[in-house]
């Protein structure tokens, strides 16, 4: 009676096995990541965020008419000078291919970007608030996780206004654009790679 027992446990477990093999729980698609070669050395990766179509979420002091509705952002004083919103990203063919935040706080005069790219891995970036003469922001890539762990180099945001006046149009867009310069290697305790 005890060996049938046993038999039957290791076959139940042989057949979930097979079940998670022929059927897996998780598929996740991973679309092309669409990479081209930078002038002088490095690959550049652009994304872009329609707006309001994207926008997941925006969180800030003030804000009459909160994404989602009926959202409400905490009153806490050390929250009044942040502002959080949450994107689905679109590759260059506009597929949505992750989600990003984008925080911003008055007193530190700085944004972070945060991309989430599920069947790669997140990207965290860091800017100065202050747009250059073009409307552009830029500022480094300081953390990456899975396939972004080894890179380093700087991501960029500029907001493009939509002129085309079609029904239904987006208000603009938030391009991102992500400059990877080379994979990080770190030194010895000699200094020497």
């Amino acid at each position: 009676m005890l060996k049938t027992f046993i038999i039957g446990i290791l076959l139940g477990f042989a057949a979930a096995a097979g079940a998670l093999y022929a059927y897996p729980a998780v598929d996740q698609h991973r679309e092309a990541s669409i990479v081209s070669v930078a002038p002088n050395g490095g690959n550049i990766e652009s994304f872009h965020v329609n707006i309001p179509m994207d926008r997941v979420m925006v969180g800030a002091p003030g804000r009459k008419q909160s994404v989602p509705p009926g959202m409400q952002w905490p009153t806490d004083e050390e929250l009044s000078g942040i502002r959080m919103e949450l994107f689905k990203v679109r590759n260059t063919r506009d597929i949505v291919v992750g989600v990003a935040s984008r925080t911003s706080a008055s007193d530190a005069d700085v944004i972070d970007w945060v991309l989430h790219l599920p069947a790669r891995g997140s990207l965290y970036a860091t800017m100065q608030s202050q747009a250059s003469e073009g409307g552009m922001r830029r500022g480094g890539i300081t953390a990456g996780s899975r396939e972004f762990a080894p890179l380093k180099g700087f991501m960029t945001e500029r907001w493009v206004a939509d002129t085309s006046g079609e029904e239904g149009a987006p208000s603009g867009r938030i391009e991102l654009s992500a400059n990877y310069i080379g994979e990080y290697i770190p030194e010895d305790e000699d200094g020497l790679e």
